[in-house]
């Protein structure tokens, strides 16, 4: 050990002489250690906009480790955009409409709601749209049991007709395919009970929340509060002396399957108006409380 010190020490000693007494044999070694390792700007970038990030690439830093003088990769340029993606939704950070307060269930569903209230699917959003106004304009005009009796009579029509005409079809041909819903009938459709607590949980979720909003409405936590709710329904027994249950059914899902893409398309006017008309509302409650001997003394205080 003692004599490979000793040499190595001896080897330097000498190259550094070398340097010393030939300036163009110590340049082309210099030159030589210079391309073992990586250039400057690698390890001191260039100063850029604040809208610009520089960093290495891992492969460049893996490589860096392990054999300086196999770094010679370049580092990755990336804007402030690719930071925005990855943070999106639908960026590297989790999976497209991803709902971290939600389930994967919950979250699925609603984006398919989403997509069918927004129709991005024409066929299936006229599909839901027209079978839903048939059914609510059927109750219109005949009773809840009628109209349910003609459907269950429609698809049994429907499905003992196919049934009937494959079985024709089999005996013609001598074929052996056997029960053309056997597909359908194989189908497992049970509720395990797993499922049904989770229901049940989401479910008591929500009416233990609408329990503690009536009993704070009808209690009078909030003078305000109550006082809009008894103008509402106040409001609402003129519309039920106008329309009935059915008709406010017809028009709330015309509004449903209209509105949201009307405020897609002119999104930037409607909140511009609704800007206005809310900070209007904002300043008469304002006036209205300042008036209300009970909530100004809970102001003073």
């Amino acid at each position: 050990m003692r004599l490979r010190a000793r040499a190595s020490a001896l080897s330097r000693r000498s190259a550094k002489a070398v340097c010393l007494s030939d300036p163009v044999l110590g340049a082309r070694r210099g030159e030589a250690t210079s391309e073992s390792q990586p250039p400057d700007y690698f390890l001191f970038p260039p100063s850029l906009p604040s809208h610009i990030a520089i960093h290495p690439s891992p492969a460049f830093a893996c490589a860096t480790m392990a054999e300086p003088s196999a770094a010679t990769q370049s580092p990755s340029v990336s804007s402030s955009s690719s930071v925005a993606e990855s943070s999106a939704p639908g960026g590297g950070g989790g999976s497209p409409g991803a709902c971290p307060a939600l389930g994967a269930k919950s979250c699925g569903s609603s984006c398919a709601v989403h997509d069918l209230i927004f129709w991005r699917d024409v066929k299936k959003t006229g599909f839901v749209f027209g079978t839903t106004l048939i059914v609510l304009l059927s109750l219109a005009a005949f009773s809840v049991i009628s109209v349910v009796s003609y459907l269950i009579l429609a698809l049994l029509s429907v499905t003992i007709s196919f049934r009937v005409y494959k079985s024709v079809i089999q005996a013609v041909q001598k074929s052996e395919e056997g029960h053309p819903f056997k597909a359908y009938l194989d189908v497992d459709i049970t509720l395990s009970s797993e499922a049904f607590h989770n229901y049940v949980n989401a479910a008591m979720v929500h009416i233990n929340r609408a329990l503690k909003l009536i009993i704070r409405l009808f209690l009078v936590e909030d003078l305000v509060d109550s006082l809009k709710l008894a103008v509402f329904m106040w409001l609402m027994t003129y519309v039920g002396a106008v329309f009935n249950g059915i008709t406010l059914l017809i028009l709330a899902e015309l509004l449903i399957f209209s509105v949201p893409v009307v405020y897609e398309k002119y999104k930037i006017q409607i909140d511009h108006y609704v800007g206005i008309v809310r900070d209007q509302t904002k300043s008469v409650v304002e006036k209205i409380q300042a008036k209300l001997p009970g909530i100004a003394k809970k102001k003073a205080e």
